[in-house]
């Protein structure tokens, strides 16, 4: 059976948040145009105060329930306080879309219409980010990049706001995604589509050095993530 995550130890998010300023910077032309998006999967609802604390307004998750319990926390912001806007990473379960509805603004992992249709019936007009596979690895989601035209098509005929594309990078080294991401730019310049989500900690400099404007990170930020216990 699994425990919960040790308490995490989020002194360090405002230096690792220069950190990752300076890495984005060093491969930019427009650093101020790259959006952080801070990754809490994993560590506990103390990341995603740690994050607004330190300026970061963009809370990413992967779970459904995770994202649910920690929007259900943090509230909407109360006097003076920031108020997260989440971003929901994952594939999207249509028996999950009515929970998180009500919560998210950004809805990063949009692999096929049925998906969208989901959205669009709970969510009228919600702003998503059709995904692409960009590893070709069974099970990692993302619409193949020569049907993501339709798919963006698609999206919009159900009136949804497509702001843009979202990739994964494949495992390995850094450089190994650059081919993936180039791909992913080019296609979003085609299709007029002005975000492009791609970009974790490990392969950071080499999305953005691609066209980037948004990065997910967890560990960058919150370091590693706690170790499960049992």
């Amino acid at each position: 059976m699994t425990g919960s995550p040790a308490p995490d130890d989020l002194s360090g998010v405002p230096a690792r948040l220069a950190d990752v300023r300076r890495r984005i910077a060093s491969c930019s032309i427009d650093p101020d145009g790259v959006r952080i998006v801070a990754v809490t999967k994993g560590f506990g609802a103390s990341a995603v105060a740690s994050a607004l604390a330190a300026g970061l307004v963009d809370i990413g998750e992967n779970y459904a329930d995770e994202l649910v319990e920690k929007a259900r926390v943090a509230g909407s912001g109360r006097g003076d306080d920031p108020v997260p806007i989440w971003h929901f990473l994952g594939a999207v379960q249509r028996n999950k879309v009515a929970r998180l509805a009500p919560v998210v603004t950004w809805w990063q992992g949009v692999s096929r219409i049925e998906e969208g249709r989901a959205i669009a019936t709970r969510s009228p007009g919600s702003t998503v980010l059709a995904q692409i596979d960009l590893a070709g690895i069974p099970g990692r989601g993302g619409c193949p990049p020569d049907r993501v035209s339709d798919l963006v098509s698609a999206l919009r005929d159900e009136e949804l706001d497509v702001a843009g594309l979202m990739g994964v990078g494949p495992p390995g080294p850094p450089e190994a995604a650059r081919v993936g991401f180039a791909g992913l730019s080019t296609l979003a310049d085609a299709l007029d589509l002005p975000v492009r989500s791609m970009g974790m900690t490990d392969d950071l400099e080499v999305a953005v050095s691609e066209g980037s404007t948004m990065v997910r990170l967890g560990r960058a930020l919150f370091g590693d993530r706690p170790a499960r216990i049992g």
